[in-house]
């Protein structure tokens, strides 16, 4: 977790898009400009950390259904 300090502590939270099967992901508030991101099934594995605008544009996308399931 390179870069922003007390990721390691940090309160993640699972998005409230989860699918039944536990395919979701977390992220980590209070990081101003930034959201960090994992995968909830790997809570010791990588974290992508995006600017703020790109996480917006990206929740936008799946409530547009953008992302279909399984795709």
């Amino acid at each position: 977790m390179i870069g922003i300090p007390g990721l390691d502590i940090a309160g993640w939270r699972k998005s409230s898009y989860s699918g039944l099967e536990n395919d979701c992901v977390e992220v980590a508030d209070g990081h101003p400009g930034v959201v960090p991101v994992r995968d909830s099934k790997a809570p010791c594995g990588p974290v992508i950390v995006l600017g703020s605008g790109a996480w917006s544009d990206f929740v936008d996308g799946v409530k547009a259904g953008s992302f279909p399931a399984g795709g």
